[in-house]
């Protein structure tokens, strides 16, 4: 678990496609009413709640009830935890072709 105290770990929850697909919809909007979350996809309302609840359990999604409505809005903070481990094999593989580089040139002398 992080310091946000996530009930879910962030790279289970982008994991579903359909999960990422909500990420990039919530990203394009400051906040999104389920009913217009659902039209989006092929499936029913309660399916994409539970895709939603996997998010929010993330720490990914924030909810709030405006009337009988739930409104959701994308809180990209626990992306920074699959950035920072995107960023070290980058760097690594970074490292390691710069190295097989240096080997092909000194062969080559």
């Amino acid at each position: 678990m992080s310091e946000n105290n996530q009930l879910r770990d962030v790279f289970d929850a982008i994991a579903d496609p359909t999960r990422r697909r909500l990420i990039r919809l919530l990203a394009e909007a400051e906040e999104v009413p389920l009913h217009e979350l659902t039209e989006q996809f092929q499936m029913g309302r309660t399916a994409v709640s539970k895709h939603l609840t996997i998010l929010k359990e993330a720490g990914l999604v924030l909810d709030r009830k405006v009337g009988r409505e739930t409104r959701f809005r994308l809180n990209a903070a626990p992306l920074r935890e699959i950035q920072d481990w995107v960023a070290f094999y980058s760097k690594f593989w970074s490292m390691n072709m710069l190295r097989l580089n240096q080997l092909l040139e000194e062969e080559e002398e």
